[in-house]
Order: structure tokens, then C-alpha cells, then sequence
């Protein structure tokens, strides 16, 4: 079973739909998503998660479809169970191990967390073979992502990166890259996340979590916000795994190619689309879009500001296509917060950088590490003696 194909299980598409419908302001999707989450729900028998999903009202309780759904859950468990008594009165280790897996799996697909979670626990004490081992665990990283347990995910991933470090292959190193970058971006660190699912790109293979074009979106996304002028060229435009998909996602295209290429009006009508799009859609990045929308707009800002001493308010507003107030409101609040290394003379209607020199940076680096060094030696010396 370790080489076989890793199935989506449980499917990470449904609380996505779910996720959807609880947000009012998507209303134009809530249709297709009721469609969608009740037919999967159906196919994978999932009264439990069905229950979740009409306690919330995110469907409408249909008491004959939970009941069908009860009943052949109850059946299909009896018969699992009655493989798994047989198996350990006549068979060995391996069968029942095994059924085992099986029971925890089904119990995963039909989405009863804290029973599957349990078996799949169980299971894992119980199978000899590490990459079986590695797929349990990985197993329960995807139930924490189902049920968006953030404790789960985090120590699981710490599980499997212990494992895989005693001995895991190729296929799972690659695929736990997935797993920990999407783990990342859920909690706003773009720079790690999106360079762990560069590193994946060419290798992908983990299509249990998360689909490849949606793979592809994420890994533009992120790295788009992180990556330098020259790197988002070499690595992300020119990529072939990137050239392949963005045709079919073009607001991606967008977004990469006007930033890229200093088209900042284009860009920030873009990053708009992009923010009503797929942004606040996701249910891994809706809650950074304000973030990410701000960053995009510094990033660009800055690119632009970093090849002028100075530019006048008008001709700023014109290259982002938007007017003169809004440029002179924008930028006062990066400058405040530091964001921004520059200055508006408003009497002149002219935007000055003021660049700290590099030297000078480096130098204000040094002295306050050497501090901090200093003082940790008198704290220790003061302990010592």
C-alpha cells in the first residue's frame, strides 16, 4: 500500500465549498457550492460531516438522506470490523494492520474526525513498515487541514519530518514539501511557504491536498510577493510548469507579467481582480487578503520609487492609474510606518527618496548585534561569578 497512489482522503475540496458558503459576500458561487458539496458529500457516504455542515445551515437537513448515509456507514464499518476480528484470530500482523487501515481510512473519507483520528492513530502503532508509517501521519495532517486544527497539522508535520528524516524516499520528501508550504501560507509566512513550493514545483506529486493548478496558483501567489526582480523572471514567468498553467489562470499572468515588467497601472488593477477572485474565495488565504493586497502595493510602490530620486505626485499617480489624493494618502501611510523610505514635499506636489545607504545599514546592523552580544556577556558574567 505504501507505493500505491495516495487517494484524497479525506477530500479537501468539500470544506473549501463549505467554507464558501458561510461567507455572504461570495453569494454569487453559493450555488455551484451547494451543488458541489452535497454530491460530495453523497459519494463518500459522510453523514458526520453532513451533520456539521446543516448544524450551520450551509445546507438544508434532508433527515432521509442522513439516515441512508448512517445506515450504510454503520454496515460498511460492521464489515470492516468483522475482517479485522477475523484477522487477528487466523491471520498475522501484516492483515491486521491492514484492516486497520482500512477502518481508520473509512473512517477519514466519511469525515467523523475524532473516531477517525483515533483509528488512524491506532493504526500507526500498529504497522511495522516506515513509509506506511509516513502515509498515516500525512493522513493526519490532511485531517487537520479538513477540520482546519492548526495544532494537529503542526505537531503531525513535526511527526513526519522525523520519520521521513530517518528514511523516508523521494515521493514523500517532496510531497511533505506541499504539506509544510501550505501549512506556511495559512499563517502568513509567504516567504518560507512560497520557497518550499518552488522547491516543488518540478516534482509535484501531492494531488491528495491540493489540485495541481491550484498547486500553481498558490506557488505564484506567494512567490510574486517574495521573490526579487530577477528571480521572479528565472524562476516563476520562465518556469514551464508555471508557462503551462497560466493560460488557463490569466489574472496570474497579469499579476506576474505587469509587475515584472513596471506596467503598475495594470498591476494594481490585477491585484484587484485577483483579490475578488482568488483571493478571498480561498480558504487558505481569505483571511491575508488585506495583507497581501497591502504588500503587492509596497512591493510595487517601492520598485517603482527605487529608480528616481525623485518623482513628482502627478506622474506617480498616473503610472499606478490612480489620482493624485490617492497616491499622496497611500504613501503617507507606508512613510509613517516606516514601510516606505521616502518623503512628500506637498507644497511642490513631489515624492523624494531618501534611501538609507547600504553601508550605513549594515553598519547600524553590526552595532546592534554587537550590543546585544555585550549584554549577554555581562548577564552571564554576572551569573558566573
Amino acid at each position: 500500500m505504501a507505493d500505491d497512489a495516495v487517494l484524497p482522503i479525506p477530500d479537501l475540496k468539500l470544506p473549501q465549498l463549505y467554507f464558501i458558503l458561510t461567507k455572504p459576500s461570495l453569494s454569487h458561487l453559493h450555488d455551484d457550492a451547494r451543488r458541489d458539496l452535497l454530491e460530495g458529500i453523497k459519494n463518500d457516504q459522510m453523514a458526520p460531516y453532513y451533520k456539521i455542515v446543516t448544524s450551520h445551515s450551509a445546507l438544508p437537513l434532508d433527515q432521509t438522506l442522513l439516515d441512508t448515509m448512517e445506515q450504510q456507514n454503520k454496515d460498511e464499518l460492521q464489515k470492516i470490523e468483522d475482517r479485522l476480528a477475523e484477522a487477528e484470530k487466523q491471520e498475522g500482523e501484516t492483515e491486521i494492520s491492514d484492516a486497520l487501515r482500512a477502518k481508520a481510512t473509512y473512517l477519514t473519507r466519511i469525515g467523523d474526525k475524532d473516531r477517525a483520528v483515533e483509528a488512524q492513530k491506532l493504526a500507526l502503532e500498529k504497522t511495522p513498515g516506515l513509509g506506511a508509517r509516513i502515509d498515516i501521519v500525512l493522513t493526519l495532517v490532511r485531517i487537520g487541514f479538513f477540520f482546519a486544527d492548526h495544532e494537529m497539522i503542526t505537531s503531525n508535520l513535526t511527526k513526519a519530518e522525523e520519520l521521513i528524516e530517518k528514511g523516508g524516499d523521494w515521493d514523500r520528501r517532496n510531497r511533505l514539501k506541499v504539506y509544510r508550504g501550505l501549512h506556511l501560507l495559512s499563517i502568513r509566512q509567504f516567504k518560507r511557504g512560497g520557497e518550499l513550493l518552488l522547491d516543488a514545483l518540478s516534482t509535484f506529486t501531492a494531488t491528495e491536498l491540493v489540485s495541481y493548478n491550484d498547486f500553481v496558483a498558490l506557488t505564484v501567489i506567494s512567490n510574486t510577493l517574495t521573490l526579487s526582480r530577477p528571480d521572479l523572471k528565472k524562476k516563476l514567468i520562465a518556469a514551464p510548469e508555471v508557462v503551462q498553467v497560466l493560460p488557463e489562470i490569466p489574472i496570474l499572468a497579469d499579476l506576474t507579467k505587469n509587475l515584472y515588467e513596471c506596467h503598475y497601472d495594470k498591476l494594481f488593477i490585477a491585484l484587484a481582480q485577483l483579490e475578488q477572485t482568488l483571493l478571498l474565495p480561498s480558504r487558505l488565504l481569505s483571511q491575508h487578503t488585506r495583507y497581501y493586497v497591502r504588500e503587492m502595493r509596497i512591493l510595487a510602490y517601492s520598485q517603482l520609487l527605487e529608480s528616481y530620486r525623485s518623482l513628482t505626485l502627478e506622474s506617480l499617480s498616473g503610472a499606478f492609474g490612480v489620482s493624485v489624493d490617492f497616491v499622496d494618502n497611500e504613501l503617507s501611510r507606508f512613510i509613517v510606518s516606516g514601510r516606505l523610505h521616502c518623503s512628500i514635499d506637498k507644497v511642490n506636489g513631489i515624492v523624494e527618496t531618501n534611501r538609507p545607504a547600504l553601508k550605513n545599514a549594515q553598519y547600524e546592523t553590526v552595532v546592534k548585534q554587537g550590543d546585544l552580544l555585550l549584554n549577554s556577556v555581562q548577564r552571564l558574567s554576572k551569573v558566573l561569578h
